[in-house]
């Protein structure tokens, strides 16, 4: 894995880059930024993100952006903040994580995602496409832990860990190493993420069927 460190949060007025979307990769943009507009709506003016449902998938990025603006940041919180006995569940249920790393690894996502304003669901969905959420992981190039962290690419976001198999800190590295790649790229999600994958090929396409499934799983939690 190629990658660096940290994102910044994408408020609600803020223009975000995205290609003409239609399907699922609309339904990714809008859970990606609409948690960011979360973190930030007790200091933004404007009403925050909304996520996409089946219905309007298929609507062009312009609308689905105008509509969003006009929907409160109440029912954002409502629909896009998975609880934590939620994550839980579908780690266990689908991935046969053990119950304690189960609930360790659903904290850390929580507390990340709050930290770095990216939605829960993105963060899930790279941990699914990197390892498996199998916290033991090591790729053939070194990369270790729930999102594959590369410790000779991130030495100064390394110093000091003592073990990337823990998923508080792998997500928090992980995590700022995603935010980081989102801000460089303007916002262009395919872009962030052909660096965090090293320009994997199929990348962005797998993370974007996790985050529906994940989507879906937890709406029926």
């Amino acid at each position: 894995m190629q990658r660096n460190s940290a994102l910044d949060g994408v408020q609600a007025q803020r223009e975000i880059k995205l290609h003409p979307l239609t399907g699922l990769k609309i339904l990714l943009a809008t859970i990606a930024f609409s948690y960011a507009a979360i973190s930030h709506a007790a200091d933004a003016p404007a009403p925050a993100a909304m996520p996409l449902s089946a219905s309007n998938a298929g609507v062009g990025a312009n609308a689905v952006v105008e509509a969003n603006a006009a929907t409160g940041a109440n029912a954002v919180v409502e629909s896009n903040v998975p609880a934590l006995s939620d994550i839980t569940a579908v780690l266990r249920a689908q991935f046969r994580v053990a119950p304690s790393d189960s609930a360790r690894i659903a904290r850390a996502v929580l507390v990340e995602a709050d930290r770095h304003a990216i939605s829960p669901i993105l963060l899930l969905a790279v941990m699914s496409v990197e390892s498996s959420f199998n916290r033991f992981a090591v790729s053939i190039a070194g990369a270790r832990g729930l999102m594959q962290i590369l410790p000779a690419a991130h030495p100064q976001l390394i110093a000091g860990t003592s073990d990337l198999s823990d998923p508080a800190i792998n997500v928090r590295i992980g995590s700022a190493i995603l935010r980081d790649y989102l801000d460089r790229s303007g916002g262009d999600l395919e872009a962030a993420w052909l660096r965090y994958s090293g320009g994997g090929r199929g990348y962005a396409q797998r993370v974007v069927l996790r985050m529906q499934r994940f989507d879906a799983s937890l709406r029926r939690e």
